[in-house]
């Protein structure tokens, strides 16, 4: 795979469009029904302080990135902030994995959009199935070479945004603009709650986070002081505005309790009342559509953070006898790890990992920038703070009530955030075999993720 990393690439639309094109359409699809069915009949609220919470965090980013624009981005930040120790390498681990479940959330969500054309009853398996043939599908596209999944993103990237705006004006003009989503989401007395709202909101942020994409093509940006910054604030406010017209088109066609019961297809069974089984196909299609180049955008985008992490020494890397540049290596991890999710965990699980793995890796960006860089860069330090008891709010409440329905995925959470800051010290500490000092400049680093890496 050729990298192509242009200073001065990228102009403001179509920053804005790589932005909203990785944010739009996969994460309403796969988020709409959890989201719901936490926070009640006040769900789509949820993603407005969603909102408020991404733009908050995305302050952070946007000041570090005004002063030192790369195409580092989150690894910039951390290095930046803590220098080349573990805390860097792990918070930046934790960004990684998050995209790696978010890959494996889209497929689970590609696979049970897509059964909802056919009489699948009783067989469970093809989920899982369907979700690792699109993983697979995705390696393919990604082998072919960037220019064929910048096509992809672009095509994909207006019929998302086309066909959610004409989902949600069908929806709304069929309910007559009335709002039905009444009731709770299930039986757990925290459902609808202050609580439950907030835990609602936790997920919903994952629909947000794919403004770092921008922060990650810093450098690549034209004007990238002014425009980073720009082109976050704008990807976010189409994004809350479209989300905000879906959500509403959802609660105007189904109470909760329906939204819940197909929480893993809302979308499909929302569009049913208004358009029959011609609005399930067109949904499904544009759920198929959405999902489908999600997961080839994300696997490119982690492959090629994990090997900038690499030439940073930061994370340790076996070939394994494979050929190629490093980025082919990490692009065949991130495959394997991706479908391995997909495979084990459905799609709630999927998504209590992705937000407490994202949420404690923009607490410890926050915290690093609060701490040694906010006279730097002329940060307002109440707006960071902010930010951090904001994340720690939606963190400790979603944590609190997934506790109390499914304790084994906090333990696993838990478990996974302890693991990897366990093993990136390991690795600083004893398994690397001699000090690189504070390694390759994410730019330097970033155009040397595709050297070869063959075995000497």
């Amino acid at each position: 795979m050729e990298q192509d990393y242009r200073s001065g690439s990228l102009t403001l639309a179509g920053t804005v469009a790589m932005g909203t094109g990785v944010m739009i359409g996969a994460g309403i699809f796969a988020l709409t029904g959890q989201v719901a069915e936490f926070a009640g009949p006040l769900f789509p609220l949820a993603f407005v302080l969603a909102a408020l919470i991404s733009a908050l965090s995305a302050y952070t980013y946007i000041k570090v990135s005004g002063k030192y624009p790369s195409a580092g981005g989150i690894a910039m930040i951390l290095e930046k902030a803590y220098g080349p120790v573990t805390v860097t390498g792990g918070a930046a681990l934790l960004m990684a994995f998050s995209m790696v479940i978010n890959e494996s959330l889209v497929a689970r969500t590609f696979a049970t959009y897509t059964l909802q054309l056919f009489d699948a009853e009783g067989m469970d398996w093809l989920v899982p199935a369907l979700s690792i043939g699109l993983i697979v599908a995705a390696f393919l596209v990604n082998i072919a070479g960037n220019e064929v999944i910048g096509t992809l993103s672009k095509v994909a990237a207006v019929a998302k945004v086309g066909g959610i705006l004409v989902f949600a004006a069908i929806a709304l003009w069929a309910s007559g603009f009335e709002y039905a989503a009444t009731g709770s989401g299930g039986d757990d007395g925290a459902i609808g709650t202050a609580g439950g709202f907030l835990a609602g909101t936790a997920l919903a942020i994952l629909a947000y986070k794919g403004f770092t994409t921008i922060t990650n093509s810093g450098s690549e940006v034209i004007d990238p002081k002014r425009n980073v910054g720009r082109a976050i604030m704008i990807s976010l406010g189409i994004c809350l505005l479209l989300y905000l017209l879906v959500s509403l088109a959802v609660g105007s066609s189904l109470t909760v309790e329906e939204i819940s019961a197909a929480r893993d297809y809302s979308l499909a069974e929302a569009a049913r009342p208004a358009l029959g089984n011609a609005g399930v196909w067109f949904t499904v299609v544009l759920a198929i559509v959405a999902t489908a180049s999600g997961v080839i955008a994300s696997i490119f985008a982690v492959s090629r953070m994990l090997a900038m992490l690499t030439d940073m020494e930061l994370v340790p890397h076996r070939h394994f006898g494979m050929p190629g540049r490093i980025q082919s290596h990490t692009l065949v991890y991130t495959v394997v790890l991706a479908g391995l999710l997909a495979a084990l965990f459905d799609l709630g699980r999927i998504a209590s990992l992705g937000a407490v793995f994202y949420l404690v890796m923009d607490i410890i960006i926050h915290w690093g920038v609060l701490r040694r860089l906010r006279e730097d860069i002329g940060a307002n330090p109440a707006v960071l703070v902010a930010a951090i008891a904001l994340d720690l709010l939606a963190l400790g409440a979603f944590m609190t009530l997934k506790a109390m329905q499914d304790p084994w995925i906090i333990v696993i959470a838990v478990g996974g955030v302890a693991a990897t800051f366990l093993l990136e010290w390991l690795y600083l500490s004893r398994w690397r075999k001699h000090d690189p000092g504070p390694g390759p400049l994410p730019d330097e680093a970033r155009s040397q993720a595709g050297r070869s890496d063959e075995p000497d």
